[in-house]
């Protein structure tokens, strides 16, 4: 990992962790901007997640402001640390969905179309900041590319492989034609010179 890499997922980490805290130790000036957003995925969620899972959800749109500032945390993390940096740069930007929603300047009517605007540009920056981090391999090829660079290895070694046998093939067919004329060859003369002995005997 080079030191640039670390220095630049830290500073992107620092605003998620600081924006988790603020989130966990006082939701209440996001739960309203969230409302709307928690009566729609949480019902949904609901209905789609398996028993075990909705046992966990948050009840209202304060504990889903808080859950989400759990998930900035420990993604901020995740990210700055490098332990599950993929994983962790993944949550982030699932944890960055209800900031999208609520900081959008078509359904703010907080009057302040500037900063509406500013927010909601320097949220999707941060979302797309840590899909990126999410993507980062860090230089080295993933499982997919791995996956795919040795199928093709494998490829190449069967075409070369079906290639040497079809010359062992032909080499082999060759070898058992010259062979074959040669005995023929040689069985015409041993005929030959037996058909000859006959004769001379016979006269």
């Amino acid at each position: 990992m080079s030191l640039l890499r670390f220095a630049a997922r830290t500073m992107l980490a620092s605003f998620f962790v600081v924006n988790g805290f603020k989130a966990l130790r006082d939701p209440e000036p996001l739960v309203a901007a969230t409302e709307p957003l928690a009566k729609t995925f949480l019902p949904l969620a609901e209905k789609t997640l398996p028993p075990q899972a909705v046992a966990y959800l948050p009840e209202d749109a304060k504990g889903l402001v808080r859950l989400t500032g759990l998930a900035q945390v420990l993604g901020g993390l995740s990210l700055a640390t490098g332990i599950g940096r993929r994983l962790g740069a993944a949550a982030l930007a699932v944890s960055m969905v209800p900031q999208v929603v609520a900081s959008n300047p078509f359904l703010s009517d907080s009057g302040d179309a500037v900063r509406d605007r500013d927010l909601f540009l320097r949220n999707i920056a941060l979302t797309g900041g840590v899909l990126l981090a999410a993507q980062d391999t860090e230089g080295r090829p993933n499982l997919a590319w791995r996956a795919k660079n040795r199928a093709e290895l494998l490829g190449r070694e069967a075409e070369h492989t079906k290639a040497a046998l079809a010359r062992e093939a032909a080499h082999t067919k060759a070898t058992l034609t010259r062979e074959g004329k040669r005995a023929a060859r040689k069985a015409k003369k041993v005929a030959s010179r037996a058909t000859k002995t006959i004769e001379g005997a016979l006269k």
